[in-house]
C-alpha cells in the first residue's frame, strides 16, 4: 500500500532538535510533517518508559507541535531521497507496512547520534553493552535492581547513565572515566562559565554518591563464561578486576549521517556541515542537532529553532538564538577537548578481536586493508544488518577510515517498498 504526501517542511527525527524545528517552522504557518522511528517522540534522550510522562525538558516542545498542528509519521523510517523531483524535494518513508512518498519544500535533518564502541577482548560477550543503550533498554523496562553493574567509557554521558542505574537499584561498582585526571579536573573548573551545566552535573553526580568514579580508568578486557563475569580494567599504572553482571562500555556519541551523505550533503569530522541558518551544502536541506557534530540537549533544541525557522523563510536568525548557540557551542567544544579519546584505546583489539559483529570479521583480517572499501570487498566488513554503523564508527577512530558512500535503502525495507515504481532516487 502507498500514497503520495504533500508538505511545506520534512523533519527528519524528533528528538530535541526535531521537535524544536518543527514547533517552530508550525508556528510560522507553514504545514509540517514529523518522521520519526520511534513510537513517541523525544530520542534517544528524552526517551520516557511506555506509559509515563514526558521528561520535564521535553513538555513544552512537545505541547508545541501538538498546537502548531504538526502532522507525525511514527515508527517511520526515511529509507530514499530525491533531489530531482523539483519543485519538491523526495522522500520514501515506510512506516507499519505502509509506504509514503513525501514531496517537501525543505527538509530539515534531524537525525540525532548514535553510541561509539571501541572493542577490545570479550565486547561481544553477552551482557556487555553500551552505556546508553544500557540507559534506553533500563527506561524501557529492562530490571537492573540487584544486579552488579561496571560503567565504563569516556563523556558526560556516563553521569545520567549512572543516574539512572543508582534510581533503578543497580549496585554500580564502579564509574571508570577514561580521560586523565588533570583533563577532568580542568574542564570541571571551567564550568562556572556555564551554570546550567554545572548545576546539572552536580545533581546527577550526587545520584551516585556512593560509588567511586575513577579518571584516568578504561577497560582493557571483559571475561565469563557464556556471559560477562568480570572485567579488567586499568589506570596505566595497576590493572585489577571487577565482578559484574553487566558492563556498560560507550565512548561518546557519533552523528548519524547516512541521509544526508546519501542526499550529498558535505560533511566534515564533526559531521554535517551547515552555515549560519543551518542550511547544509544541499540546496533547500537544512540540518539540526548531533548530526551535525555533538553538543547536547540544549544545544541541540537552539540549532533546531534556527532550522525551523529558516526552513519556514524566516530570513534572519533571531540574535536571542545565535547567542545560545554560541554559548552551547563553545561548551561543546570545552567538552570534545577535555575528554578526547586516548591512544591506549585503540590498541585495545588483538588480532582475534572482532571488529564486524554482523560478518564475524576479526581484526586480524583487516591488517592489509587500506580503506573501509578494501575491508568491504575482502573482509565483508560493514555488509551486515546494521550496515557499518557499528564497526564504521569503531574504524573512524581506529584507522582513520572515512565512511564509505551511503546507499538506498538508508535503513532495512521490506521488498514491497524496494519494487515501488515510483520511488525516489537519490
Amino acid at each position: 500500500m502507498s500514497r503520495t504526501v504533500e508538505t511545506d517542511v520534512a523533519v527528519v527525527g524528533a528528538g530535541p532538535a526535531g521537535l524544536a524545528a518543527a514547533a517552530r517552522a508550525a508556528e510560522q504557518g507553514a504545514c509540517v510533517t514529523l518522521i520519526d522511528q520511534a513510537w513517541a517522540p523525544g530520542g534517544q534522550i528524552w526517551r520516557r518508559r511506555p506509559g509515563a510522562g514526558e521528561p520535564r525538558a521535553a513538555r513544552g516542545w512537545m505541547a508545541r507541535v501538538v498546537a502548531a498542528g504538526v502532522q507525525r509519521l511514527a515508527v517511520a523510517e526515511v529509507i530514499d531521497g530525491d533531489l530531482d523531483a523539483a519543485p519538491a524535494i523526495g522522500l520514501t518513508v515506510v512506516t507499519r507496512g505502509e509506504i509514503i512518498h513525501l514531496r517537501a519544500r525543505t527538509v530539515v535533518l534531524a537525525t540525532g547520534a548514535r553510541e561509539l564502541f571501541l572493542p577490545f577482548p570479550g565486547w561481544t560477550l553477552p551482557n556487555v553493552l553500551g552505556a546508553a543503550g544500557l540507559q534506553a533498554l533500563i527506561k524501557g523496562g529492562l530490571a537492573v535492581r540487584g544486579r552488579r553493574v561496571v560503567l565504563a567509557g569516556s563523556g558526560p554521558l556516563l553521569l545520567p547513565v549512572a543516574s539512572t542505574l543508582a534510581r533503578a537499584g543497580a549496585r554500580l561498582a564502579i564509574v571508570a572515566e577514561q580521560t586523565p585526571p588533570a583533563s577532568l579536573r580542568a574542564f570541571v573548573r571551567s564550568l562556572w562559565r556555564s551554570p546550567a551545566h554545572l548545576a546539572a552535573a552536580m545533581a546527577m553526580r550526587g545520584g551516585f554518591a556512593g560509588t567511586p568514579y575513577r579518571a584516568g580508568t578504561w577497560v582493557t578486557r571483559a571475561d565469563g563464561d557464556g556471559r560477562i563475569q568480570q572485567v579488567t580494567l586499568t589506570d596505566g599504572a595497576r590493572t585489577w578486576r571487577e565482578s559484574c553482571d553487566l558492563l556498560a562500555c560507550g565512548y561518546g556519541l557519533v552523528p548519524s549521517t547516512e541521509l544526508a551523505r546519501l542526499l550529498g550533503c558535505a560533511l566534515s569530522r564533526a559531521g554535517i556541515t551547515v552555515d549560519n541558518a543551518q542550511r547544509t551544502s544541499v540546496d533547500r536541506v537544512f540540518a539540526a542537532g548531533e548530526c551535525t557534530g555533538i553538543g547536547g540537549a540544549p544545544l541541540s533544541v537552539v540549532e533546531g529553532e534556527i532550522a525551523g525557522l529558516a526552513a519556514a523563510r524566516v530570513a534572519v536568525v533571531p540574535r536571542v538564538l545565535a547567542a545560545r548557540r554560541s554559548a552551547e557551542r563553545a561548551f561543546a567544544a570545552r567538552v570534545a577537548d577535555a575528554f578526547a579519546l586516548r591512544d591506549e584505546l585503540r590498541a585495545l583489539a588483538l588480532p582475534d578481536t572482532i571488529i564486524c559483529r554482523c560478518e564475524d570479521v576479526r581484526r586480524g583480517a583487516l591488517d592489509d586493508a587500506h580503506e573501509a572499501r578494501d575491508a568491504r570487498l575482502h573482509a565483508r566488513l560493514g555488509m551486515g544488518a546494521c550496515q557499518g554503523r557499528v564497526c564504521g564508527a569503531a574504524l573512524e577512530v581506529l584507522r582513520g577510515w572515512e565512511p564509505g558512500a551511503a546507499r538506498p535503502p538508508v535503513f532495512p525495507a521490506p521488498l514491497a517498498a524496494l519494487a515501488e515504481p515510483n520511488r525516489p532516487r537519490a
